[in-house]
């Protein structure tokens, strides 16, 4: 499953990063099927993915969209990790923990979510 995620959200990237360059999409068969597969994993409901895929300026909007979610979730994720490593190896557990509640409160992204539960399941 992370490997499809990688590899789904690495086209997101590549994709994106070609066609904010470009300012357009082509909008075909293939990123059809990439936009709806990704859709769940950066929490996107299906009908906002299927608006997206009416036109090319509409799926553009979508696929940045998309590429923010990862990266966002990318680096709040990693930003509360470092932080809690820190609070942990300093003994301040409620500390720690709070860092992963805190990210939940504002996390969208299933897979990052699932990761900050784990970390806290971690310090209980």
């Amino acid at each position: 499953m992370v490997e499809d995620l990688e590899g789904d959200w690495h086209q997101l990237r590549v994709l994106d990063t070609r066609a904010q360059q470009a300012g357009t999409v082509i909008l075909d068969d293939a990123l059809r099927a990439l936009l709806r597969r990704a859709g769940p994993s950066v929490a996107m409901p299906s009908t906002e993915v299927e608006a997206g895929l009416r036109t090319p300026e509409a799926a553009l909007a979508l696929l940045h969209q998309m590429r923010q979610r990862v990266t966002e979730g990318s680096q709040r994720m990693s930003d509360a990790l470092h932080r809690m490593y820190r609070l942990r190896d300093q003994g301040d557990l409620d500390g720690a923990r709070q860092q992963m509640r805190e990210l939940l409160a504002v996390e969208v992204v299933p897979y990052y979510r699932e990761l900050a539960q784990g970390q806290l399941a971690d310090l209980d």
